[in-house]
């Protein structure tokens, strides 16, 4: 899901071990394989644990009294059965590790500081007319310190990294957000991780801010329910991503579900990417269009309620476009499913969602079973906390969802 990070002294941390020679590196990932089994289905107990992983009941016995021990797991009430000794389902402690997560967008950035189970316990946001480099290391070294500033010390010794989620190429579309000319060219050569290793004491990720997106909403939202999906992220400009075999497929170059680039119908039946029809950005221009102020779509983007004509215009425009990339996808991988989430009010996300639906019967389905679309579980954070999920993963769990015929028994 990430690439590698860097650490405070700019070496490289490589993927965390998930299988081992040795008897530490089978430990750890028996740990981790344990781990990311509770959280997937919590209050699990041991022989539940045994039984699904195949790891002998005294191995998992060892594995849980040491993570509980070092404050990752915590007790459940026991449940009690007909026969036999209650069984002690276990839990994911939430204050067993914490994380940063940072967005950065073209037009605004958010910082949140999330918890073991994925629960933000604070957040940041700023918005600005475009991003440079300056900012954006100010917001966050200041965020980090003001957010960390909420825990107390035992809490502080447990943040596991900060997870860095952002469009790649980010210099691109200077001009369709109105950024003067060459303003935003330094990201170009700008090495975002290093220089945020720099400056805090933890180890750095960085992800696509669609991808980040799409692995919060595996990890937190309806992943669980839907092993294959086609994700669509809607923040200023579209993104997206792939989930297959309840895996984050990243492709040949990590693009995978680079969905903004997709070829749709423009309003005068020309092709133009799907960026172009079904970014935020549009309504931004369409409001200047009809004299009304923008700013709200940055600076409140939890209350739209002002936008009138051009936000009903933006919804059906943006919906149909969303239904010919939807057909388009769907003819090259069957998705069952698309989730649909977006940096705007529930309201707005409800409404194009149904609205893209409704589209769907309108195109060409002949040799394609139209998808089922749903509305994401993760909300407009779904970015930054894809990016706090990067630590956590790294450190603590398995990338992927455990694949019980790959587990080794310490």
């Amino acid at each position: 899901m990430a690439r590698p990070s860097t650490t405070k002294n700019g070496t490289t941390a490589g993927r965390a071990a998930s299988r081992g020679s040795n008897q530490t590196g089978v430990r750890a990932y028996n740990e981790r394989l344990v781990m990311s089994l509770v959280r997937r289905h919590s209050g699990l107990a041991k022989a539940e644990i045994a039984r699904r992983t195949g790891l002998s009941a005294q191995t998992v016995s060892v594995i849980m009294r040491a993570l509980e021990k070092d404050g990752l797991l915590v007790r459940g009430a026991p449940v009690r059965g007909r026969v036999g000794q209650p069984s002690v389902p276990m839990h994911l402690d939430p204050e067993g590790a914490f994380s940063f997560g940072m967005k950065i967008g073209r037009r605004s950035a958010d910082l949140v500081l999330m918890d073991f189970m994925g629960t933000v316990r604070a957040q940041l946001h700023e918005a600005f007319p475009y991003p440079t480099t300056g900012n954006m290391l100010r917001f966050i070294e200041k965020g980090v310190s003001t957010l960390g500033a909420s825990l107390d010390a035992r809490q502080r010794s447990r943040i596991a990294g900060v997870g860095l989620a952002m469009p790649f190429e980010l210099w691109n579309w200077a001009e369709e957000v109105g950024a003067p000319a060459g303003a935003i060219e330094e990201w170009r050569s700008f090495d975002l991780m290093a220089e945020v290793a720099e400056i805090l004491p933890y180890p750095v990720f960085l992800e696509n801010d669609g991808t980040a997106a799409c692995g919060a909403e595996l990890a937190f939202g309806h992943g669980a329910d839907h092993p294959d999906f086609l994700y669509l992220f809607i923040g200023s400009f579209v993104g997206g991503g792939i989930v297959l075999n309840n895996a984050l497929y990243p492709g040949r170059t990590g693009n995978a579900g680079a969905i903004g680039s997709m070829p749709v119908p423009g309003p005068d039946g020309r092709p133009v990417q799907l960026i172009e029809a079904a970014s935020i950005f549009v309504l931004e221009r369409m409001l200047k269009a009809g004299g009304i102020d923008p700013s709200p779509l940055w600076l409140s983007p939890d209350d739209w309620s002002d936008f009138g004509a051009p936000l009903e215009q933006w919804i059906a425009g943006t919906a149909k476009s969303l239904a010919h990339a939807v057909v388009a996808a769907s003819s090259v991988i069957d998705f069952p499913t698309v989730i649909i989430d977006g940096g705007f009010p529930v309201s707005v996300k409800t409404r194009i969602v149904e609205a893209t639906a409704a589209a769907l019967p309108d195109l060409d389905l002949q040799g394609i079973a139209a998808p089922r679309i749903l509305a994401g579980g993760v909300g407009s954070n779904a970015r930054a906390i894809g990016g706090a999920s990067l630590p956590l993963f790294k450190r603590y769990l398995l990338d992927r969802n455990v694949l019980f015929k790959e587990v080794i028994e310490d």
